[in-house]
């Protein structure tokens, strides 16, 4: 067997105001054919499975490039274009193949595109023909139009948010696919729409029990392959955004239809309840004060740049400055003309700096205060699960009692890693303030005394039904609150 692997990834924010270049997939992954490091990023992980899976079964694996990008905004439209043909001239110059694996994610939007994946996924499928196995995995926060269904034979995504998986669901992937190849079964997808926006963690209930039922699901029911959940992503604003059920069968579309019925009514029957409830920033503040020991983790939940926004707000470090509140570190704020700063000046050096809060309104002030630069490290990364994330050239900074991380690539706060990288330890300071939205808690909550969610400011556009939508579905909840009675 002759299989083509490769991707092309990032989380396009249609409402952030900083554009995606070939710069940006440059700064997270961008690696040629045969050029993938051996651990995965986010979206790679059919290619560093498929090598596995190929070399134990004796199947040939052609390998094309691989472009990742940290969430932001819109693409350029020369650079997806550049991106994409490159993985087609691959794909054309490795044919014959039997199969196609593809890591992507599911929700980049470019100038000109609303729907990237999709007009790759119909290329892919025009070069390879009708009987050509084309699959690909995708991240749950992406938007499954008709057009990426039509042109794959099926999709596996991941199942945990935060995306503690995306290993496992990469070697469900090719387990499924190598089936198929070897003529086994006939994967056909069938997909439910749900007819709502919502944010799933499945770090607690109900989303936990759902999502553990698909586990037991997929090995109980007959002829069921794979069930997953898109749970759509709010901040993109293109036609087909929304929560869907996708139910992969062996051949049994009517069966797969109706149990992705049944779990998609089961999700919309649930809506609003999923969400971790969350306070302002006066609030969380007076729980990390209140708590009786440290480290207290505020997550400043909205200004997340897993989600595209800037990450550098300064709404909650400013309620912690404004008390008079020591014992705090940052972890990060995205702010490259003040890293480049810092570097000249050199570590120990005391200076006068203003640091955050430029990229966006809603955001809070940029802060300025005679800092000591603390640490300075090239090219910093934190553990995610089997990856690593990188956050660029970053500093430590210091100032009344506060540590500051500084970076010059987006990056959300993933894991304490991010801490220690620069030197600071994590489990020594009585405040933790990061960035994300949930993808912290699997390995944050191993350290943490309190997990506060907190959201401040309006970096991200977080309640659709105030949200200004130019393009996006008005017949879904919340903006429609009875979408099945039409």
């Amino acid at each position: 067997m002759r299989v083509f692997t490769a991707a092309l990834a990032t989380e396009t924010n249609t409402f952030s105001p900083i554009a995606i270049d070939k710069r940006a997939f440059e700064a997270s992954l961008h690696a040629g054919p045969g050029e993938h490091p051996a651990t995965p990023t986010l979206c790679t992980a059919p290619i560093t499975v498929g090598r596995a899976v190929c070399a134990e079964l004796g199947w040939t694996l052609i390998e094309g490039s691989a472009s990742w990008a940290d969430p932001a905004g819109l693409i350029a439209r020369t650079t997806y274009e550049e991106l994409r043909d490159d993985i087609l001239h691959q794909l054309q110059a490795a044919m014959p193949v039997d199969g196609v694996v593809l890591g992507l994610h599911g929700a980049m939007v470019a100038q000109g595109y609303d729907d990237p994946e999709g007009d790759l996924l119909s290329r892919v499928r025009a070069i390879v023909g009708p009987d050509v196995l084309v699959c690909a995995e995708l991240d749950p926060h992406s938007h499954l139009t008709a057009k990426r269904v039509a042109a794959a034979n099926f999709f596996v995504v991941f199942k945990e948010f935060p995306h503690t998986d995306f290993v496992d669901r990469a070697r469900d992937l090719w387990a499924i696919a190598v089936r198929a190849l070897k003529g086994e079964i006939t994967p056909v997808m069938s997909v439910f729409d749900c007819r709502m926006i919502d944010v799933f963690p499945t770090s607690r209930q109900p989303m936990r029990g759902f999502v553990d039922r698909l586990y037991g699901l997929e090995k109980s029911e007959p002829h069921v392959l794979s069930l997953s959940v898109i749970h759509g992503f709010m901040a993109g604003d293109v036609p087909e955004m929304g929560t869907k059920v996708i139910a992969v069968t062996d051949g049994h579309a009517e069966t797969g239809a109706a149990l992705a019925e049944r779990l998609g009514r089961e999700l919309f029957a649930l809506r609003g309840t999923f969400m971790v409830p969350q306070v302002d920033e006066k609030a969380a503040v007076d729980m990390a004060v209140a708590a009786p020991k440290g480290p207290v983790v505020i997550a400043d939940v909205w200004d997340n740049p897993g989600g595209g926004t800037a990450g550098d707000a300064t709404v909650i470090l400013a309620e912690l400055m404004d008390r008079g509140i020591s014992d705090v570190a940052v972890g990060t704020i995205w702010d490259p003309i003040a890293v480049q700063i810092c570097m000249a000046a050199g570590e120990g050096a005391e200076i006068p700096l203003r640091f955050g809060a430029k990229s966006a309104p809603n955001t809070g002030n940029p802060i300025d205060r005679l800092v000591t630069v603390k640490r300075l490290v090239r090219d910093a990364q934190m553990r995610f699960g089997d990856s690593f994330a990188p956050f660029g050239d970053a500093t430590w900074i210091s100032f009344d009692g506060i540590d500051v991380i500084l970076n010059s690539t987006r990056a959300q706060s993933f894991d304490p890693s991010l801490f220690s990288a620069m030197g600071i330890d994590p489990t020594s300071r009585k405040i933790l303030l990061i960035k994300s939205t949930n993808h912290f808690y699997d390995s944050f909550s191993r350290i943490a005394s309190e997990i506060v969610y907190c959201s401040a400011g309006k970096p991200y556009p977080n309640r659709p039904a105030e949200t200004n939508y130019r393009k996006a579905r008005k017949d879904i909840w919340p903006m429609h609150m009875s979408p099945f009675s039409d």
